[in-house]
């Protein structure tokens, strides 16, 4: 079988994926396009090579396994019909967006960013309005592996956890789990709430005013799930109600400079940017080579999903 990968991981590694059984071949994933040995590959491992490489025309392609969690980067139209499994990498890169996930709450709660500025304008002043995170109640939209890492490393901040799942089941390090029917309980109850769900037909726009309303005054929002969850204009119609909001996904990426969450004290922006890690390559390569040991030996692989459900 032969694996077209879009991402080099080293001659050692590709190696092993040759030990196992394959033919390798790596393009480059901005220069990669259609031709013999592209198009005879029977696995592609990528991100988002789908500008130059037409997928419909690897008539072999059985599997294609991607370094990303979501996949609205790959063509569905040009998937119908076609018996072609896909895995993502689900949990791969929950380590550093739940660090990033801490590193916010933190931010916010002992206004760090004030203390930054300060220090840019060589101004001495002490700052009395801050606040432990001892005590006060987390609520987690989704309960999948961010949020899971996410609860994990908040224990150790004398917390409570909640979170909001399909059905309201037990998850562990979570002090209580509601239904989705029962989200508004979150959103009315927590000091802060953290969304990490994906986006579905039944979650765009889920995040809106009806649920900013119900919040908490000097409550803290954060968003690490998908930006078109959020309807991001009542999220600026709702501002001051915040002590701290934190974003690092949006409607539309790049943010453009008129969109008014550049502007206010009590937002951080950043650029889709807390799934970066150091570590993530290794991550990645374990989890390729893992599932290709599997599919190469007819066991059932990690992570599979539909793709038009988006999960």
């Amino acid at each position: 079988m032969k694996v077209l990968f879009t991402m080099n991981y080293g001659e050692d590694k590709f190696q092993k994926i040759r030990d196992l059984g394959y033919e390798v071949t790596y393009y480059h994933e901005n220069k990669v396009s259609n031709n013999d040995d592209t198009d005879d590959s029977d696995i592609l491992v990528t991100y988002n090579p789908f500008n130059t490489l037409d997928i419909s025309k690897m008539s072999k392609l059985k599997y294609i396994q991607t370094t990303s969690v979501g996949v609205d980067q790959i063509p569905k139209e040009k998937l119908l019909g076609k018996d072609i499994l896909i895995a993502n990498n689900k949990g791969g890169y929950s380590v550093p967006i739940s660090e990033w996930i801490v590193m916010y709450i933190l931010q916010i709660y002992k206004n760090s960013k004030k203390f930054y500025e300060q220090q840019q304008n060589k101004k001495w002043k002490m700052n009395f309005e801050m606040t432990e995170m001892t005590g006060k109640k987390i609520g987690f939209i989704g309960t999948g592996t961010i949020a899971t890492q996410g609860a994990k490393r908040l224990k150790a901040f004398g917390v409570e956890i909640w979170g909001v799942n399909t059905n309201g089941s037990d998850r562990e390090y979570f002090d209580k789990c509601f239904s989705t029917l029962e989200m508004n309980t979150v959103f009315k109850e927590c000091d802060v709430v953290i969304c990490t769900i994906p986006a579905t037909k039944e979650t765009i726009g889920i995040i809106n005013k009806d649920k900013f309303n119900i919040m908490k005054d000097k409550s803290v929002f954060i968003n690490v799930g998908r930006g078109n969850i959020l309807n991001e204009e009542d999220l600026v119609s709702c501002i001051n109600k915040f002590r701290g909001v934190a974003l690092d996904v949006f409607q539309n990426e790049p943010l453009s400079e008129d969109n008014k969450l550049w502007s206010f004290d009590n937002v951080t922006v950043t650029p889709h940017n807390s799934w970066v890690s150091d570590k993530n390559n290794e991550r990645n390569f374990d989890m390729i080579y893992n599932n290709l040991k599997k599919y190469i030996n007819k066991e059932s692989i990690n992570n599979v999903m539909d793709i038009y459900k988006g999960y």
